[in-house]
C-alpha cells in the first residue's frame, strides 16, 4: 500500500541532514511529503545540505536539531510521525576506536531510544534501519585469490553472487559492534512487540551531497582529493573490493521498503551494488584519473582494525522482494558524482566571490 503523501503527519528522518538521509528527504519531499529532520548537525557540510533542502522545498521539510541519545527528544520528534527511517549514526570505525562510549551512546542507545519511542504509541509506525556490511566481521575465513588489481573469491559461486544475508554475524570493532546490536535490537522489536521495522546492510553509497572524509564516504573522498590534486591514503594494498551502489538506487530502495513493510517487516536485507558493481580501489581509482585526465599520487599505509578485504552484496533478495531496479553502473554513478562535486565547488568559489 503506498503511504498517502497528503497525511498530516511528517515522515521522520533521523540523521536527515546527512549524505544518504538528505537524499531521501529530497526525494519524499519531491513525491509530496511533509518530512521533519533529527539530526545533530555534528558532521562537517551537513548544515549546507538542510540549507539547500529548506531553499528547495520551504515548509515542506523542517528541522529538529537535537542530539539522538536525548530519550525525550526522540519520543516528541516520532509523535505524530506516519514512519521513521533511522539513518542517525556515528558512522566510523576509527571514531569507533578512539571513542567507544561515543560509539555505544549514539549508534546502540540512539536506536534503542528510537525503538522504544515507536513502541509507545497506540499504532507503532513503520521504522527502516541503515545498517552496514561490518556486522558480517572481517570475511577473513573466506578464501580469496588475487586477480590483477583486486581480490576475488576463489569459490566462482560467491564470486558471481556475494555475500548473503544468510552469512554467520561476526561484530569486530566498536562500530561493528554498535551497528550490529543495533541491528539485531530492530529485528527483535519486530519480532517481541510486533512493530512494522525493518533492517538494511548497506555496503558502499555513493553520490552527490555525500561530504566523504578519511574515515567515510571513501568514494566521495577519493574524488575530492584527486580533483583538488592532492594525494589519497590507502590503508591496505589497494586490491580490496566493495561493492558500490549510487544514492538514487539506495534510495528507492528505502521508500519501496516502506511501501512493503506488512510483507517484510521483521527481516534483514544486503543494500549494495552487487557483483556488477563490485571495483577495487585501485580500479576506481584508475577510473578517477581518466575522468580528471592526470595522475592521482596515492600513499599507501598499514591495513586498519576490521578491514574487509572482499565485500560484496549478493542483492538477489532484495531485488526480488522490492522488485528493484538494475543499479546504476558505477562508471555512470562515478561521473555524475563528479559533476555535482565540480559543480558545488563552482557555487562555493561563487558565493566567496560574492561576500568579499
Amino acid at each position: 500500500m503506498r503511504p498517502d503523501p497528503a497525511s498530516s503527519r511528517s515522515v521522520l528522518v533521523t540523521g536527515g541532514a546527512g549524505f544518504i538521509g538528505s537524499n531521501l528527504v529530497d526525494r519524499l519531499a519531491r513525491e509530496g511529503y511533509r518530512v521533519l529532520i533529527y539530526d545533530s548537525l555534528a558532521r562537517p557540510g551537513v548544515a549546507h545540505n538542510v540549507a539547500w533542502l529548506q531553499q528547495r522545498h520551504g515548509e515542506r521539510v523542517t528541522l529538529r536539531h537535537c542530539d539522538i541519545r536525548d530519550a525525550g527528544a526522540v519520543a516528541e520528534a516520532v509523535r505524530g510521525t506516519t514512519a521513521v527511517f533511522h539513518l542517525a549514526a556515528q558512522v566510523a570505525v576509527t571514531s569507533s576506536l578512539a571513542d567507544p562510549v561515543d560509539d555505544f551512546g549514539v549508534n546502540l542507545c540512539g536506536t534503542l531510544h528510537v525503538l522504544e519511542a515507536v513502541r509507545s504509541l497506540s499504532e507503532p509506525v513503520p521504522v527502516i534501519f541503515a545498517s552496514t556490511n561490518k556486522v558480517y566481521g572481517s570475511l577473513s575465513d573466506i578464501d580469496l585469490l588475487e586477480q590483477g588489481d583486486a581480490y576475488l573469491p576463489i569459490d566462482e559461486i560467491q564470486r558471481s553472487r556475494g555475500i548473503a544475508e544468510e552469512r554467520p554475524l561476526d561484530f569486530h570493532t566498536p562500530y561493528g559492534c554498535s551497528k550490529g546490536a543495533a541491528d539485531q535490537y530492530v529485528l527483535d522489536y519486530a519480532r517481541s512487540f510486533g512493530i512494522p521495522a525493518m533492517v538494511m546492510r548497506m555496503s558502499c553509497i555513493y553520490g552527490p551531497h555525500q561530504h566523504g572524509t578519511e574515515d567515510q564516504g571513501w568514494v566521495a573522498h577519493f574524488m575530492i582529493r584527486a580533483l583538488r590534486g592532492e594525494p589519497i591514503t590507502i590503508y591496505g594494498d589497494g586490491r580490496q573490493v566493495r561493492d558500490i551502489l549510487f544514492v538514487d538506487d539506495a534510495v528507492e530502495a528505502y521508500l519501496r521498503a516502506w511501501r512493503n513493510i506488512r510483507r517484510i517487516g521483521g527481516r534483514a536485507f544486503n543494500l549494495g551494488g552487487g557483483p556488477a558493481n563490485a571495483v577495487s580501489l585501485l580500479q576506481l581509482i584508475a577510473h578517477v584519473e581518466g575522468l580528471i585526465g592526470r595522475r592521482v599520487e596515492v600513499d599507501f599505509q598499514d591495513w586498519r582494525a576490521g578491514d574487509q578485504r572482499y565485500y560484496v552484496s549478493d542483492t538477489r533478495r532484495i531485488a526480488r522482494e522490492l522488485d528493484l531496479p538494475v543499479p546504476t553502473p558505477w562508471r555512470v554513478g562515478l561521473a555524475r558524482l563528479g559533476d555535482w562535486l565540480a559543480e558545488s565547488t563552482r557555487g562555493i568559489e561563487r558565493r566567496q566571490a560574492a561576500g568579499a
